[in-house]
């Protein structure tokens, strides 16, 4: 799976130059975190924003790949992803996660692709983890190894709540995605979606209420 290297020939852009502001900021911050390290990327630090692309590819890869259900889209919208980030790495400021924000830039582009696709009419027929449709593969997502009782009932169970999750509106099938498959807080969920704290929970509430209810024979 490739990762993005940094070529400002092809991201026409050269090194940048770093306000006061933000280096007073910089400096604040724990070097070794994701928030800082973007500073200095903006800075110009091309090693800097490698790391971070290098860190983030595989997360932002499945999240994709779950919303969109084709690797080579996975792949091309996550190089779009960390593109974007560099391009506007001058605009980013430390005052929440940089991995919210990164999110928050996936989750716009994966939202924008479903809608210029029209991927929603095809949602109830489409598997967050299901082979890819052009190569056959999956993402690579660690399992124990059951035996084949527990797998095949654990594949009729998960089948079905793929299939509900999907269908779910738009921005609650967004905060399960981000909540139960890449681990983020409600905190986190909501500052991507641009909602409160309550209002993500909120959120999330009436999404596993539905599917507590359209699964009640998998509970």
């Amino acid at each position: 799976m490739a990762t993005l290297v940094l070529d400002n020939s092809s991201l026409g852009a050269g090194p940048a130059t770093r306000p006061e502001g933000r280096r007073d900021l910089a400096t604040s911050l724990d070097p070794s975190s994701d928030a800082a390290v973007m500073l200095r990327a903006a800075a110009g630090d091309e090693a800097g924003f490698n790391y971070l692309a290098e860190k983030y590819h595989r997360p932002i890869f499945h999240f994709l790949f779950r919303m969109v259900h084709n690797q080579a889209i996975a792949e091309e919208l996550a190089q779009e992803v960390f593109l974007r980030v560099y391009r506007s790495r001058q605009s980013y400021r430390a005052e929440a996660r940089f991995s919210t924000w990164l999110y928050r830039i996936a989750t716009n582009l994966a939202v924008n692709h479903a809608r210029d696709t029209k991927y929603e009419r095809a949602a109830r027929n489409v598997y967050l983890d299901a082979p890819d449709e052009q190569t056959g593969a999956t993402p690579d997502v660690a399992d124990d190894e059951p035996s084949v009782e527990q797998r095949l009932l654990r594949e009729e169970r998960m089948k079905a709540i793929r299939t509900h999750v999907m269908a779910l509106p738009e921005r609650q099938r967004m905060a399960v995605l981000m909540h139960k498959y890449q681990g983020l807080d409600y905190r986190e969920i909501g500052e991507v979606l641009r909602l409160s704290e309550s209002a993500t929970k909120s959120l999330l509430f009436r999404a596993y209420q539905t599917l507590r209810g359209t699964l009640k024979e998998f509970v």
